[in-house]
């Protein structure tokens, strides 16, 4: 007997940027082209490609500078996901790292929540407001709204059918703050859009956003110390910080650069420098696939992706010294990036990511009960 067709709608908290989560969640729209698409906010402008796609809102999008202005809009999502009518949906499929998880359901519909992060101006408000200067000023008047919304956030987190986190830290967060088992599942890259580079150049390269967390400045140091060349590719509020720290003429600030320039750094880069506690982190496997090694701080989603002594490296603390005594052992060892990009490939490539996601989905929606049978999905 031919099985039903699911209607299926794939949910993302709000379209108003374009980072790794979106992303993530542009290739869910592209793996199922018949899913309707559905958010807060929607800003085709900013954020990622869904040619015609049809998107559709919620009535915040009426409110004058809301996709501008979305984050001030904090207190509202939770009640503007829970107006959506969903009722013809047999799966809904929620990415989100704060609101899209307050979807309502049928009954007999199944969601599966694809946690990137639990709410983190909630539940750490004060690593993210640190990169938020004017945010971190009211914060004394914002505290009484957190207080309340994380109690609605802890409330609405039991609703999904089952957790799927990108990465060991982010499913661990979630059992621990929403009481909620998780399964891993690695999100992929688009492989597609990344070169190989087989001949690597003498620069060291960092792609990141400035933001404080990134610690960029320990990188800067330790180069200054190093006298090797080092490449910084990105923008952010930190730059000006981080260009009066310079003191070697080895280190270039790129800025904002073209997708295809980016891969061509990537694929000729000697290494790539992560200095962050990433709860995931795409970069180390766009480096990968690339076929460049990752020197990264060994804490976090890097322990997920990255195999030291294959694919590179790790440094223990978040100081210029641990990164410099990092790339001193890095220079004394042999790299092989085919061998590099093959473990990316094999691992975090979009193939073998919806090949497994497509197994989730035939047995979450053939069963009673949402399926745990694994801490990850291989």
């Amino acid at each position: 007997m031919t099985q039903k067709p699911i209607n299926i709608a794939l949910i993302h908290d709000y379209l108003t940027q374009r980072g790794g989560a979106e992303r993530v969640f542009e290739l869910f729209c592209h793996h199922l082209p018949e899913a309707d698409v559905l958010t807060s906010l929607y800003d085709p402008a900013r954020t990622i490609d869904l040619g015609d796609r049809p998107v559709q809102t919620t009535y915040l999008q009426h409110l004058p500078g809301a996709t501008r202005y979305f984050r001030l809009l904090a207190p509202l999502y939770y009640g503007a996901f829970q107006s959506l009518d969903l009722t013809a949906y047999d799966l809904l499929l929620t990415s989100t790292t704060s609101f899209a998880k307050a979807v309502r359901r049928r009954p007999d519909a199944k969601h599966i929540c694809f946690c990137h992060n639990i709410t983190r101006f909630l539940w750490d408000t004060t690593t993210y407001l640190r990169e938020f200067p004017r945010y971190r000023r009211i914060r004394p008047l914002l505290e009484p709204i957190f207080a309340l919304m994380r109690q609605q956030d802890y409330a609405i987190a039991q609703g999904p059918d089952l957790y799927v986190a990108n990465s060991t830290t982010v499913k661990q967060r979630i059992e621990s703050v929403y009481h909620k088992p998780a399964v891993v599942l690695h999100y992929p890259i688009d492989e597609t859009k990344f070169t190989y580079g087989e001949q690597k150049q003498e620069f060291y390269l960092v792609a990141a956003r400035l933001l404080g967390y990134k610690r960029v400045d320990c990188v800067i140091e330790a180069f200054n110390a190093l006298g090797l060349p080092l490449k910084i590719m990105g923008d952010g509020p930190e730059r000006r910080r981080l260009e009066s720290l310079v003191r070697s003429p080895q280190i270039e600030f790129l800025g904002e650069v073209s997708d295809t320039a980016r891969t061509q750094w990537m694929a000729n880069a000697k290494a790539v420098i992560v200095a962050a506690v990433e709860d995931y982190g795409l970069v180390p496997i766009e480096a990968n696939v690339s076929g460049t090694p990752v020197l990264s701080y060994g804490c976090g989603g890097v322990l997920d992706t990255q195999r030291e002594g294959e694919t590179g490296l790790f440094f223990r603390q978040q100081t210029p010294a641990a990164i410099i005594e990092a790339v001193r052992a890095f220079e004394g060892r042999s790299w092989h990036p085919a061998a590099i990009r093959q473990h990316a490939l094999e691992n975090f490539s979009r193939p073998v990511f919806f090949q497994k996601l497509d197994r989730l989905i035939a047995e979450v929606c053939t069963t009673r009960t949402a399926p745990l049978t694994s801490e990850f999905i291989t």
